[in-house]
């Protein structure tokens, strides 16, 4: 590992692009990251029985700090990398902790319509147990955690099989009254409120960074023209691509479940959802008229 690089943290609401996001970037030369989904459960590591994802700066203590930060030096040995990139979507209520532990981390946050990210969310929310995507984050839990999670995990897949509403007792992002929202709207709504908080959570906190380690775009604009916005994002990275790359990385990027909650989501759901999050909509440019939406 030679010229080691500040890690590029990717930060995103679920179900808005991170995944697509992420493993575009580490086809780039230098560039790893780890061969699982994402890794709550290293950046949980100390904070374990936290019962949100709302971590405070004090909360990265030296020790957990220095847990953290071996993962990552670790991960970059065995893959040669120059930078690691890294996307837990839970990261999006916790940049300042982030930040107290990676001072100089560069920050690539992807916002989605929340509507489109609410629709997605409440597919995973009724998931399927998917075996093989369970294994290959369990590689990294901490040994000293593995109890804790397997206890969880047998809790959470109970509560699926025997609720009405047939949807696991977590998933994404934990925050502050999590539980309460799920219990009081339906699953799509109780999505997209998870979604802006995430959102609002991320904006807010990375206005307090210096602009230069801070790049934001949009999932529509990426998808809507994915050649420039990866120009842009590898600029930012201080990352060289000719354009001709950037078209060839840019192959596959698809805009087909763009706008979606149009004609999937029903009137009264949909206006449910833009009661509730409708202010946050607008703030990142998201028309909130529901004309085109089937009754």
């Amino acid at each position: 590992m030679t010229n080691q690089q500040p890690p590029v943290i990717i930060i995103g609401a679920g179900r808005s692009g991170t995944n697509m996001l992420r493993d575009i970037l580490v086809r780039l030369p230098g560039l790893e990251t780890w061969p699982c989904d994402e890794i709550n459960y290293i950046w949980r590591h100390g904070n374990r029985g936290y019962p949100t994802d709302q971590f405070s700066r004090d909360m990265a203590t030296p020790r957990v700090a220095d847990y953290i930060r071996r993962q990552f030096v670790k991960l970059a040995r065995a893959t040669n990398a120059t930078t690691v990139v890294e996307k837990t979507c839970a990261n999006s209520l916790r940049c300042g902790f982030i930040d107290q532990i990676f001072p100089d981390a560069r920050f690539i946050h992807i916002v989605r319509d929340g509507r489109d990210a609410a629709l997605s969310a409440n597919l995973r929310w009724k998931a399927k147990l998917d075996v093989p995507y369970i294994l290959r984050k369990a590689r990294y839990v901490p040994p000293t955690d593995l109890p804790f999670y397997g206890g969880q995990y047998f809790g959470n897949r109970v509560r699926r099989l025997f609720s009405k509403d047939g949807r696991l007792a977590f998933w994404g992002p934990r925050f502050d009254g999590m539980q309460a929202v799920f219990e009081n709207h339906g699953v799509a709504v109780a999505c997209a409120i998870q979604w802006q908080v995430c959102v609002e959570s991320a904006t807010r906190q990375l206005a307090k960074l210096a602009s230069d380690r801070v790049c934001t775009t949009r999932y529509e604009d990426f998808t809507g023209d994915p050649v420039t916005e990866l120009e842009r994002i590898t600029e930012f990275l201080g990352v060289s691509v000719p354009n001709e790359q950037a078209i060839s990385l840019s192959e596959g990027v698809s805009r087909k479940s763009v706008g979606n909650w149009r004609t999937k989501l029903d009137r009264q759901t949909t206006t449910e959802v833009e009661r509730q999050v409708g202010e946050t909509l607008r703030a990142h440019g998201y028309d909130s008229s529901i004309e085109q939406v089937k009754s």
